[in-house]
């Protein structure tokens, strides 16, 4: 007999929370216990019936990461064993049970960390350090701003450009209240895209020279006016395009700036391209993770049953942080 969980779905009707058939493990797989998962931005597309990746369609169990204990390893597996505690990223983390390649999951760091804390670190920490680090090339001492700053992943990236050494960071939001707690999560300049000056605070906060590089999670209308107040020869690496996916784009200004504008997600990355991402994560901010160096601020906590009520509050983008379905 098929043993089930409950889980998020999505239906032809809407994502529904209902039982569904509990998964197991391949050979180099670590199913785990969920305890707590977080939504992302993806989560909502997926919902309303797009594809993200592999992911998507009647059937698609929402939710990329998650914590809990592992309950069975596959055969191939080591170092990780039933019983520990871990944080991972995988799919169909919206379940009592999800399923995350060996290679996604990371120890829960030995400290007072509850389950909801730990669910919001593995795609935020992977996301922004894959962005800045090894796509962006930061170096000691160098200008960024995050477009995009006061959602989850963006507060992190903050907090990441901060401890791999930045000298200055600003982050963007249009909201007054979330700009007014950048400075929290390591913003020196928090600005507000619909104020059309915008790009001359940012030059101005850096002698005139402009952002060394600019993470951006908006896109959409916003681009030329980045790209204004990005130094000659910096990089820009899009992220996300919550803003449109569409937008006129100023061929000069990219060339006269010479930007080297770098795209980037996790759609069309390998497994082994994903897991060489976890390992250069790891090994510059793993420690730092454990000493407690970055952390998210929770919005909100949901039951699992509540998923579409967690799901519907994260679309009214009232949100400051992660929210949260505790399990």
């Amino acid at each position: 007999m098929t043993e089930t969980m409950r889980a998020a779905v999505v239906t032809a009707e809407g994502v529904r929370v209902q039982d569904m058939p509990r998964p197991a493990p391949g050979p180099e797989e670590v199913l785990v216990r969920v305890r707590a998962a977080t939504l992302n931005r993806a989560d909502l597309g997926v919902a309303a019936g797009h594809a993200h990746g592999a992911m998507g369609g009647p059937g698609t169990i929402l939710g990329l990461d998650f914590a809990g204990e592992v309950a069975a390893v596959g055969s191939a597996v080591t170092g990780i064993r039933p019983g520990d505690r871990v944080t991972a990223s995988g799919a169909g983390g919206y379940a009592e049970y999800a399923i995350a390649d060996m290679g996604r999951v990371l120890p829960v760091p030995d400290r007072n960390l509850s389950w909801e804390q730990a669910a919001t670190l593995p795609v935020a920490l992977a996301t922004m350090h894959d962005a800045l680090v090894v796509n962006g090339r930061l170096a000691k001492g160098e200008s960024v701003m995050i477009l995009g700053a006061s959602s989850g992943v963006g507060l992190m990236a903050m907090q990441i450009a901060k401890f791999m050494g930045a000298g200055f960071v600003a982050g963007t939001s249009t909201d007054a209240a979330r700009r007014g707690r950048l400075a929290e999560f390591g913003a020196d300049l928090a600005v507000d895209t619909g104020d059309a000056g915008w790009p001359d605070a940012v030059l101005a906060a850096t002698g005139g020279k402009g952002a060394d590089l600019v993470v951006d999670q908006v896109s959409g209308p916003t681009i030329n006016a980045a790209m204004r107040c990005t130094a000659i020869t910096g990089r820009i690496v899009n992220v996300g395009r919550l803003g449109g996916s569409r937008g006129e784009f100023d061929f000069d200004l990219h060339a006269n700036r010479r930007i080297a504008y770098i795209g980037v997600t996790h759609r069309t990355r390998s497994r082994d391209e994903i897991r060489a991402e976890y390992a250069a994560m790891k090994r510059d901010l793993w420690g730092a993770v454990q000493e407690g160096r970055f952390s998210l601020p929770i919005d909100k906590v949901f039951p699992l049953d509540q998923a579409v009520e967690a799901l519907a509050h994260m679309k009214a983008n009232r949100h400051f942080g992660k929210i949260v379905l505790s399990v």
